[in-house]
């Protein structure tokens, strides 16, 4: 008895109480495309929430740790005298140590986080998630008004953070895997990805616009955002189609279907409860996940894992450090101010954005995940070394070799963390119902994650010798990405090469037949 109302407890926390409250006050439910938009955006916003609460360190570095340059910025009310114990003489490299702790910590918790997210609630996993990273971002930023100058507060607080903000990309991609097939799903998903820059983006912006009344409010408000966006997650986050009474077999056109109980006018109201129950029981309860292991030896996970060691080596580096990059460099003869940097470093994502897009729709019109991948990270190599060489010449050709090395350094990121990720999650040497798409997704993000803390690590002591050493960092992290890939590349162009040869010879063989068909009859 006990058990059974166990059980039925789990399946009642499974329908997200907001999207009960709709249904209430509709008298009616959503259709499956209904449910997909709610899906993206929700799933899109939570992301969004996540990358928001990162942004504030590579805004505030210049403000913690003034540079000797920042005597020739203008607006010097924003400049102080620093911050113990980031304004001495090894500041740059104690920033570094922060943004490799929270790292490191977000890289190991991923490989938790993944095996976590296939076995438990998503959306309550989320929700947790979400959370956590808000209230330790906001501490972080409260050593401000406590006139906290200890660095194990500061490195404590980073490391914390970044374990919860582990939970949250193995989940918005376990999510949207479970909603979306694979037909467009690079496009899909270029477009969906687009939150990673605007939460960039949103969290520069906030946290510049709020950095004259003390750094500390750089980190509160975002830490704020990312708390409502978890109430949102909570409320209304549907994380599996079975929760809401469909067919979790989600896959290409033939899937848009209506639930199992569209709710009719005319229907029966306890039919429809027992049927979604049924849909809950399969969403929630007896999903089952695979090992670490396992998923490792799905074909493609490791070269794209490593491959994205060196492509968030790189992303990550411009996303911790770009702003510090601009207030240091003179652009058309000036130097720029923390909040103008700030404003500026913004465009970068906006690259991004463009490229992750561009990203997915390529690789869906070829069908080759592993050749647009390289060839961006290829690509990305000359831009760097551009923008490097000829950003300083003036404000508009910093700006346009900006939006262009964003393009092509966040065009592969976007595409193996999200459409990548998500197809060697259903990939078709898992049987039965088996599913692993959040532990495939922590595998592939993790080791990313392990690079995406080096870089800014290395920054960090490289950049006091100079710049020119970290974008030679960045251009060999690039190379190496894309080489990783040679073999998928090679096997991908095979493949093709092969398909007009099979399609010739059938058409040959039909040709051939026909003489004989004629004389039979």
């Amino acid at each position: 008895m006990m058990s059974s109302q166990c059980c039925s407890n789990k399946m009642n926390r499974t329908t997200p109480p907001g999207i009960l409250l709709i249904r209430t006050l509709r008298g009616k439910d959503w259709n499956l495309q209904t449910y997909r938009y709610i899906v993206l955006l929700i799933t899109f916003i939570a992301y969004t929430c996540y990358h928001a609460t990162r942004k504030p360190t590579g805004i505030v570095k210049s403000v913690l740790c003034p540079y000797p340059n920042t005597k020739k910025i203008s607006n010097s009310k924003l400049i102080t005298k620093g911050w113990r114990p980031f304004d001495g003489p090894e500041g740059t490299s104690k920033l570094g140590e922060i943004d490799v702790a929270f790292l490191a910590c977000y890289a190991i918790g991923m490989y938790i986080a993944g095996h976590l997210g296939d076995t438990l609630d998503l959306r309550l996993f989320l929700t947790i998630g979400m959370m956590g990273s808000g209230f330790f971002v906001g501490l972080f930023g409260m050593g401000y008004f406590w006139n906290v100058h200890e660095f194990w507060f500061y490195l404590l607080m980073q490391m914390v953070a970044g374990m919860f903000q582990a939970t949250g990309w193995p989940s918005v991609v376990a999510v949207i895997g479970n909603w979306f097939g694979k037909r467009k799903r690079g496009l899909i998903m270029g477009i969906w990805n687009a939150h990673t820059s605007v939460g960039n983006i949103s969290g520069s912006l906030l946290a510049a616009s709020v950095l004259e009344h003390g750094w500390g409010w750089s980190f509160i408000v975002p830490g704020v955002l990312i708390v409502f966006g978890g109430v949102i997650v909570y409320l209304f986050l549907a994380a599996y189609p079975e929760d809401v009474g469909f067919d979790g077999n989600i896959d290409g056109a033939a899937s848009d279907l209506m639930p199992n109980t569209t709710v009719d006018d005319g229907a029966d109201e306890e039919a429809q409860v027992v049927t979604k129950d049924v849909g809950s029981r399969k969403g929630s309860v007896r999903r089952r996940s695979i090992g670490l292991v396992d998923a490792c030896m799905i074909p493609g996970v490791i070269p794209f894992a490593l491959c994205l060691f060196f492509a968030k080596l790189v992303a990550y580096t411009f996303l911790y450090w770009l702003p510090f990059y601009l207030t240091q460099t003179e652009i058309g003869g000036e130097y720029l101010s923390v909040k103008s940097a700030g404003n500026l470093s913004t465009l970068f994502d906006v690259g991004g954005i463009v490229g992750g897009i561009l990203a997915g729709y390529i690789s869906d019109k070829l069908s080759a995940r592993a050749i647009t991948a390289a060839s961006f990270m290829y690509a990305a190599i000359p831009c760097m070394f551009l923008y490097r060489s000829y950003g300083g010449v003036s404000m508009s050709a910093n700006i346009s070799l900006m939006m262009v090395t964003g393009l092509f350094v966040n065009g592969p990121y976007a595409l193996i963390t999200t459409a990548v990720s998500a197809d060697l999650g259903t990939h078709r040497s898992l049987r039965g119902d088996s599913r692993a798409l959040a532990t495939v997704t922590a595998i592939i993000d993790g080791t990313g994650s392990v690079g995406a803390a080096l870089g800014p690590l290395l920054t960090g002591f490289i950049s006091t010798r100079g710049w020119d050493g970290v974008f030679i960092m960045l251009t060999l992290g690039a190379f190496i990405a894309g080489l990783l890939l040679s073999r998928l590349v090679m096997a991908e162009i095979a493949e093709k090469a092969s398909k007009p040869l099979s399609s010739e010879a059938q058409n040959s063989g039909a040709s051939a037949s026909q003489p004989l068909l004629h004389e039979e009859r």
